[in-house]
């Protein structure tokens, strides 16, 4: 990690290159077996909610999806009821004075042919100047709801391992459309990282509101943006409030979050360091909005 005050962000590490066009970061979520609460995908909605954006593509439904497995949606609206297809968008977002703007992609984890699916959305962002990839996930997990929501960041580029002082991730096992996508952008030399928040697995529906903060969060450290996320911080503490009011009433529930919440505590926890402190201090600084778009460091008021 630097040695400077601020959190290093892809904004400072994606440089303008000779490319006639911008640079861009993706920034990518799909719902499914890797967004428990619906977590990852509901924080890129809020991402582009909180931005100007415009769609780029869809990418082909038919071909990826299968629809007894992922099945359209029905909806009422004034003029009738339409269909909502399975499908995956990708969208940009201009940031004009960021080094890099962004391309989001957002969808459904594809039923069939994931390398014809992640070849597709790779051209796109060829044709963006795509410069990084950041995908995001939410797993079920064995931790308490009381407690904050664990969060990782991984990458194996080497380069973003230096710069944000991230390790490679460590896991084997069943892998989702997140990963997959992360490791072909890599096999064609775009930097990978991947960001993942832990959802407790006894509060696993949707929405998640306290996991998809602390993703946003997250990417705030990253990108050159500030999200108007006072809504949901309010939408996390009441999540929280009507959970701790559930468990009570639950003797057995109770004991169990108790259990977690011991084991928490007792694991080895980071240390309070200079760094960690500073990190916490940007992270307030950004939410009370003196926080410069372009990531370049910070603004105090007298």
């Amino acid at each position: 990690m630097n040695k400077d005050f601020h959190t290093p962000t892809l904004n400072t590490y994606v440089a303008q290159s000779d490319h006639e066009i911008r640079p861009t970061i993706v920034v990518a979520a799909f719902e499914g077996w890797n967004d428990a609460g619906s977590a990852a995908s509901d924080a890129v909605r809020l991402l582009l909610e909180d931005q100007t954006f415009e769609l780029i593509c869809t990418i082909g439904e038919d071909d990826f999806y299968d629809y007894q497995f992922s099945r359209p949606k029905t909806r009422r609206t004034e003029h009738g009821a339409v269909v909502e297809w399975p499908r995956t968008e990708i969208y940009k977002i201009d940031l004009p004075q960021a080094a890099a703007d962004l391309l989001v992609v957002l969808g459904v984890e594809p039923t069939f042919k994931w390398q014809s699916f992640c070849a597709q959305i790779l051209d796109v962002a060829q044709a963006h100047n795509a410069q990084a990839i950041v995908t995001l996930g939410a797993l079920l997990a064995d931790v308490p709801h009381t407690r904050p929501v664990p969060t990782s960041l991984t990458s194996d580029d080497a380069g973003f391992q230096e710069y944000f002082n991230v390790k490679p991730s460590d896991y084997e096992g069943p892998t989702g459309i997140p990963s997959i996508l992360g490791m072909e952008f890599q096999r064609r030399q775009i930097p990978y990282m991947s960001l993942w928040a832990q959802l407790s697995h006894y509060v696993a529906q949707s929405p998640s509101p306290r996991v998809q903060l602390a993703l946003i969060e997250l990417l705030e450290e990253l990108l050159p943006v500030t999200l108007t996320a006072q809504q949901l911080r309010e939408d996390a503490l009441a999540w929280k409030h009507g959970v701790d009011e559930l468990a009570a009433a639950d003797p057995d529930v109770a004991k169990y979050v108790k259990q977690l919440e011991e084991a928490t505590d007792t694991s080895d926890l980071p240390e309070a360091s200079g760094e960690s402190i500073a990190r916490e201090f940007e992270r307030y600084l950004r939410r009370r909005g003196k926080f410069r778009p372009d990531g370049s460091g910070t603004d105090f008021e007298a």
